[in-house]
């Protein structure tokens, strides 16, 4: 008995001296569980006389102990290896370069955005947002645009239903702002809307707009040139000479198109301005005595003007983009440049 428990021994040492953790789990099992190789020896003392008892006792501890402090060792000596290794592939080599960090960075739309709002609101003004699912009411009728403009066919407007539409422009918050009553008015209202245009490099289906609107006592045309001579100046710099068109608009009268001086040439014509020293960017004019009454605004004792400018257009200009494709496809190698 004794020799078969010695070539136990010998055998158990010799496994665990070779196996891996998971191993020394399985013979850690195999040898001290409950049904393991020496719960069974213990079961066989029965058989023995009462003289060998003790002795068969003391060499089955002893077996039981050895196997134990063969466990730990083993486990302590592979953890210690492992621990080893990871320390060995998590060494930091600080003489290396460091990995530079992309950081990204506002799109051109939005640093066009943030400049014309911080002229704005310079002077005064307070940036307000409107829906832009829209109703047909403030869209156009409250503008003073009537059922049948062309502005409403189908080719042009993206329609829910009879009533609801994709907003065409953001003169709608116009309407908005000028119900509630609260006078005087001084606002820019920038937002997305939604044309029916095919897309190339000058048009989109969904563009941005920026609309302006004041409303006071004594508001004249005068008070539009000067503040939008202002925001061409402080926009494209101090030089930036203003002209004024006439033109129509079915909420503004009379209406207008500002250019502003070519401030690539200053003026003496090139290929940014195709020659003429101007370059168009707006549509203003007073607002309509109709729209102040569809409102609520008494246009007896009101008066006020509005302009609204696209701020792809600004962005195009500003940062000399010729295609306003590039401004929607993503491609980092462009918008890296900004």
């Amino acid at each position: 008995m004794n020799e078969e428990l010695q070539r136990m021994r010998e055998e158990a040492l010799k496994k665990i001296d070779n196996a891996t953790l998971e191993q020394l789990n399985e013979l850690r099992v195999q040898y001290l569980g409950k049904k393991g190789v020496l719960k069974s020896l213990m079961t066989q003392m029965k058989t023995l006389t009462p003289e060998e008892r003790p002795v068969f006792g003391q060499t089955v501890n002893a077996l039981r102990d050895a196997i134990q402090e063969a466990l730990g060792g083993r486990t302590a000596q592979l953890n210690e290896l492992a621990r080893r290794a990871r320390m060995a592939a998590e060494t930091i080599d600080v003489t290396l370069p460091a990995k530079k960090q992309k950081i990204g960075h506002a799109h051109p739309n939005s640093l066009a955005l943030d400049e014309v709002e911080r002229i704005f609101v310079g002077m005064g003004y307070e940036v307000v947002e409107g829906p832009e699912i829209e109703l047909d009411e403030y869209n156009f009728t409250k503008l003073n645009i009537p059922a049948n403009h062309p502005a409403k066919d189908e080719q042009d407007t993206f329609w829910i239903n009879d009533k609801f539409l994709l907003r065409t422009q953001t003169s709608s918050v116009q309407a908005h702002i000028m119900e509630r009553g609260r006078l005087p008015i001084r606002m820019i209202a920038p937002g997305r809307v939604y044309r029916s245009d095919e897309v190339d490099a000058t048009h989109s289906p969904s563009f941005h707009q920026i609309e302006g609107l004041v409303v006071d006592k004594n508001i004249t045309f005068a008070d539009l040139k000067g503040t939008l001579a202002t925001f061409a100046q402080q926009l494209f710099g101090p030089d930036t000479k203003v002209k004024f068109r006439p033109h129509h608009f079915p909420f503004t009268e009379p209406s207008a198109e500002m250019d502003v001086s070519c401030f690539k040439c200053g003026g003496k014509g090139c290929r940014f301005c195709k020659g003429s020293g101007w370059i168009e960017i707006l549509g203003c004019g007073v607002v309509h005595p109709r729209v102040f009454e569809m409102c609520g605004i008494d246009p007896e004792q009101y008066t006020g003007f509005a302009f609204g400018v696209g701020l792809e257009r600004i962005a195009l200009l500003k940062y000399e983009i010729d295609d306003m494709r590039l401004l929607y496809e993503n491609d980092e190698r462009f918008l890296r440049q900004f």
